[in-house]
């Protein structure tokens, strides 16, 4: 009866890491990492195939499916969870605020970012848009300087695949 609950379990926690690493390795390759990505998919595999194994084993048995299922969506949750925490990646936010954009533009150099203005023309008029290119993990202290500043500000934010050059997002001067 214990091998029984332990293979549960394993079948839960097997599913939870594959589909976590499967989560990791897509947004590598989305993000031009394929190295990473061929590790992660090499154990990824690895403890697909042996949850599998155990499944196929006792195709019978509906617990077995549960707990895969159970693991699969857990791991769905937790893989775009430890992804968040990773954050890599460069982005691209591009901003537009109604509140003296300039001085805002100067207050988020003065924080570090670089930021590029580009003059649109909206429904209204003119109107500038702040650009700023930023590693991910940077992105939440960035919407909170936004927010203070104008919580009312649009904000679009994009995956930069790639960079080359330019000013990126440092701490504060």
């Amino acid at each position: 009866m214990l091998a029984v609950i332990g293979s549960y379990i394993f079948i839960f926690f097997a599913r939870i890491c594959d589909v976590s690493l499967s989560t990791m390795r897509t947004l590598m390759v989305v993000r031009g990492l394929r190295l990473y990505a061929s590790i992660i998919g090499f154990f990824e595999v690895i403890i697909y195939i042996i949850a599998l194994n155990i499944i196929f084993s006792d195709l019978q048995n509906p617990l077995n499916l549960l707990f895969y299922a159970l693991g699969y969506a857990t791991g769905n949750y937790v893989g775009s969870f430890i992804e968040e925490k990773v954050a890599v990646g460069i982005l691209t936010v591009q901003v537009i605020t109604m509140k003296t954009p300039l001085e805002l533009t100067e207050l988020l150099r003065d924080k570090g970012y670089g930021v590029t203005v580009i003059e649109g023309i909206g429904r209204e008029g003119i109107r500038y848009i702040l650009q700023v290119i930023l590693p991910r993990k940077r992105i939440r202290e960035l919407k909170k300087e936004i927010d203070v500043w104008d919580s009312n500000a649009f904000l679009t934010v994009f995956d930069a695949r790639a960079t080359k050059g330019g000013i990126f997002a440092r701490k504060e001067k």
